[in-house]
């Protein structure tokens, strides 16, 4: 995610571990699957049964998804984040006796996310280099070097960019009272976008490193 000495495999190996766990964590391919559920659910049986049928249908969905990770042994926080997720926008559509509303705090979670990946860019703080470089041990370091910068630069604007285009076009679809729609945008444009931002700071990651280590700013053994 070169290893020679029986240390540096050692390493190598935990590293490897630590990688896979945080996978697992983020729920993997099933993780995407649980994750559109409640919403398609609402969808379906809103239109089928109405408001409040929705809201219990995606409840019992996301409370369903969180006893099988449970009785999995599976990691607890995807589960509980998901029921929490769902009961906070089941909560506001319930209030607010609209069914559109149930996307109405993940519609404003994307503008707040496109503001902020812009504005640390702005602040020669871009995101994703802070977040991955805080998460993996690297510290700071990555900003002694412009070019490091400017990639982590490029790949903070394309996150900027997915939450933006999230936002756009499911608020779009919200003042049209498209709530079907809504439901098919949210699911499209989770977890298959974030991938396409995940791949940019990876390649930010990468093309980093190789300058820092070129530069003698990182050790050439560090990954």
């Amino acid at each position: 995610m070169q290893i020679t000495s029986p240390q540096e495999t050692a390493t190598a190996v935990q590293t490897a571990d630590r990688k896979k766990s945080a996978l697992d964590q983020a729920g993997g391919v099933k993780g995407v699957v649980y994750s559109a559920l409640p919403a398609l659910v609402f969808v379906v049986a809103n239109s089928a049964g109405g408001l409040k049928v929705g809201i219990l249908a995606a409840l019992l969905v996301a409370c369903g998804i969180a006893v099988r990770r449970l009785m999995r042994r599976e990691s607890i926080q995807p589960a509980l984040g998901g029921v929490f997720g769902v009961a906070i926008a089941a909560g506001v559509s319930w209030y607010t006796g609209s069914a559109k509303d149930f996307f109405l705090i993940g519609i404003w979670a994307s503008l707040a996310g496109a503001v902020a990946f812009v504005l640390s860019v702005a602040l020669r703080w871009p995101l994703a280099g802070l977040i991955w470089n805080s998460t993996t041990g690297k510290g700071t370091v990555w900003r002694a070097d412009k070019r490091s910068r400017i990639y982590y630069d490029v790949a903070t604007l394309v996150l900027a960019a997915i939450f933006g285009a999230r936002f756009a076009v499911q608020q779009y679809l919200y003042q049209a009272d498209e709530v079907g729609s809504l439901g098919f945008a949210k699911i499209a444009m989770g977890y298959p976008l974030l991938a396409v931002g995940l791949l940019a700071v990876a390649w930010a990651v990468r093309a980093s490193d190789k300058r820092l280590k070129a530069v003698g700013l990182l050790p050439t053994e560090q990954t």
